[in-house]
């Protein structure tokens, strides 16, 4: 089963889903009419039929069964199968109102139908993983492999997936080039050493190998079961996502300097700005008039602050808050927040700052493009010179991306009002591009919102 476990697998979730969607359409449909048959119940029967064709052809362009071992997890099949769920649902009730029977057929039927479909599939999905990984920890459906380099590659190999051991890779040893013997005899010697061991892959380390020992290693699996995996020395750019792109023949190694692998993600994290930021300022318009009510009555002064802020590559942008401090603040001679003893600060602020209304009028930065609901926090020049002076390379970093509302340093950290509390939360922040997803962005809104809640701003 080693070499074609995936696509049996495949083939068992297919017609597992498959038998799972008539079952469950059976049993609804002889629950919803036990009592009596509806006269359209040819109608159902040919949804059901078509149905079953449109999964097939959903989960083939999808790509639902593909299923590889390193991407083979929890997430990526709840996932796979959510998405193929979401679009066969969508696709029937559109085909149903193309041809006129939208009205006919019960919608809480249907939606009882997809949701027994998904909880059974997930349920067996779960089971099956749970089962396979549990399978494979105690060395069965094992990939066997060989290292033909150094003892440090092979031990960092090990390590990566001794951490996972659910993979299903186990290690047979090193097999070493030794320089002062000529090509033939070392081929010759790692032709046996294969006879012997049997390995599923051979990982050549090229770092180790001049090409035309890779081309004669090459040329030895060709004539041998063992699979060839070629191992560049990352060692340089650990830290770092790769990937390989094929430019005709050649392939090369795209380093990931950037938090977003590529456009589409960027375009997501927008879409995701603009939809929350609307959302907010919809539904948080009593919000917004009762802080201007009460920062308007607490101290004489305007409303919303605004400041100079260095925003991404270094853009310089005007920042909007509501105001905390007096309008006199700038006489006090000071520049970085004192905390709560700071005595620019009005009662009202105080409470704004706590409890970080005060950012609200940000979304309106995230509207116009200048901000990110989650992202760096933005700062004024005195901050921006120093850090540069302090730590300029992450600083730099840390202008690639839009700054945000609210970020990993502004929930740890805060205000920063010294050096030393700058540095630590740009450190948080720069958690931020190495760590960047949608569902970090949704967890970091959560804690913030916890904050919020609890007054725990610093």
């Amino acid at each position: 089963m080693k070499g074609l476990y995936q696509l049996r697998l495949a083939q068992f979730y297919q017609w597992v889903d498959v038998l799972l969607l008539n079952g469950t359409f059976m049993s609804m449909y002889l629950l919803r009419f036990m009592h009596s048959l509806p006269h359209n119940r040819d109608q159902y029967l040919i949804m059901m039929l078509a149905g079953n064709l449109l999964w097939l052809f959903i989960g083939s362009v999808l790509g639902t069964y593909r299923i590889k071992r390193l991407d083979y997890t929890l997430m990526n099949q709840v996932e796979a199968f959510t998405k193929a769920a979401l679009v066969h649902a969508g696709t029937l009730m559109m085909l149903l109102y193309l041809v006129q029977w939208g009205e006919d057929i019960s919608r809480l039927f249907l939606l009882s139908v997809y949701l027994g479909f998904m909880a059974t599939s997930l349920t067996v999905r779960i089971a099956s993983l749970f089962v396979i990984q549990q399978y494979r920890r105690v060395g069965f459906n094992a990939y066997h492999y060989v290292v033909v380099g150094d003892e440090m590659m092979t031990e960092q190999l090990r390590l990566v997936y001794d951490q996972q051991p659910e993979l299903g890779y186990r290690c047979l040893g090193t097999f070493e080039i030794r320089p002062e013997h000529s090509i033939q005899t070392e081929v010759d010697r790692l032709d046996a050493y294969l006879q012997r061991e049997q390995p599923d892959f051979l990982y050549c380390c090229l770092n180790n190998l001049s090409p035309q020992q890779t081309q004669e290693v090459i040329r030895l699996a060709e004539r041998n079961k063992t699979q060839i995996r070629l191992v560049p020395d990352f060692r340089g750019f650990l830290t770092h996502q790769a990937r390989i792109e094929y430019h005709g023949v050649f392939p090369l190694i795209e380093v990931s300097t950037k938090p977003f692998s590529n456009v589409q993600e960027e375009s997501l994290k927008r879409v995701f700005d603009l939809t929350f930021s609307a959302v907010v300022m919809i539904l948080g318009l009593p919000i917004f008039l009762l802080v201007m009510l009460a920062v308007k009555l607490s101290s004489p002064g305007p409303i919303f602050f605004t400041q100079e802020r260095s925003g991404r590559w270094g853009k310089i942008f005007k920042i909007y808050k509501f105001r905390t401090m007096y309008a006199n603040a700038d006489s006090f001679g000071l520049q970085h927040s004192q905390g709560d003893k700071d005595p620019r600060i009005t009662p009202i602020g105080l409470f704004l700052r706590r409890s970080r209304l005060d950012e609200l009028p940000q979304f309106f930065n995230v509207l116009k493009g200048d901000m990110s609901v989650v992202g760096p926090r933005p700062l004024p020049y005195y901050d921006v010179e120093m850090l540069m002076k302090e730590v300029p390379h992450d600083f730099r970093r840390l202008l690639t991306v839009k700054p945000g509302i609210t970020s990993i340093g502004q929930i740890e950290v805060g205000y920063a009002s010294n050096l030393a509390e700058n540095v630590k939360r740009l450190r948080c922040d720069m958690q931020y591009l190495t760590q960047y997803s949608l569902r970090q962005d949704i967890r970091l809104i959560l804690l913030t919102v916890q904050v919020m809640i609890l007054g725990r701003g610093k």
